[in-house]
């Protein structure tokens, strides 16, 4: 979804897996029209292609993106307590409550926490949320956050909870969107905010310690909505 494409349908290889893409040209007046409550922004379909070809496409994944609800919780924390555990690319403690955690995440307005959630089933994949990096004269700029269940990565969800921010943040009046605190070795994210239009502001020099393998930079990265 990160970039603009002239087909109302198209198909993407990403890590082995095929996925039709639908609707993947909108434009923000799309966008604000969907961003309505209980709306989802999209919905993406993707076909597990087992077989690393096309011809053997199967498994269909079908899922919405959403403002999260209470009921969304016990989903939400079980998408991001292994994250949280696991340390290597949140700035978390990882032995945050699960109570610490729900009072981190979810944001109010302006800002949002949002959910991919199984069409079929309702299983949340995957959470974000976005809220003002700053307060007073710097709160026109939004920080974003996501996360998503491991055994459902490579399924193009977090390039779609990404693009789903991006527009409800601008709908919601924010001007631009920063990472303050994106983890060097986490290659895989940073090619994807990069692919999604975000640049590398600055690097601050082993300012994580990553669990495995020490000391490495984060990132600042940033992009105008």
């Amino acid at each position: 979804m990160g970039e603009v494409c002239n087909d109302r349908n198209a198909t993407r290889r990403i890590n082995g897996n095929v996925f039709l893409l639908t609707h993947c040209k909108f434009t923000f007046a799309l966008q604000k029209t969907l961003l309505l409550p209980g709306n989802a922004l999209f919905r993406q379909t993707g076909y597990v292609d087992k077989a690393a070809s096309v011809a053997a496409v199967s498994q269909e994944q079908t899922f919405d993106i959403r403002p999260a609800t209470p009921g969304d919780w016990p989903g939400i924390w079980s998408v991001l307590e292994p994250v949280i555990r696991e340390g290597e690319t949140f700035t978390w403690d990882r032995d945050t409550t699960e109570d610490a955690a729900r009072a981190k995440w979810i944001k109010d307005a302006p800002g949002q926490t949002f959910v991919a959630v199984r069409q079929e089933t309702g299983e949340v994949l995957g959470t974000g949320e976005f809220h003002a990096n700053q307060a007073g004269g710097g709160s026109h700029v939004a920080n974003a956050g996501y996360m998503v269940g491991a055994k459902h990565s490579g399924q193009g969800i977090a390039r779609a909870l990404c693009a789903y921010s991006l527009a409800a943040a601008k709908a919601a009046g924010f001007h631009a969107m920063q990472y303050n605190a994106v983890v060097e070795s986490n290659v895989r994210a940073v090619w994807l905010w990069q692919s999604m239009g975000f640049k590398i502001l600055a690097t601050v020099p082993e300012a994580f310690n990553h669990p495995e393998i020490g000391y490495v930079g984060l990132h600042v990265m940033y992009r105008k909505l």
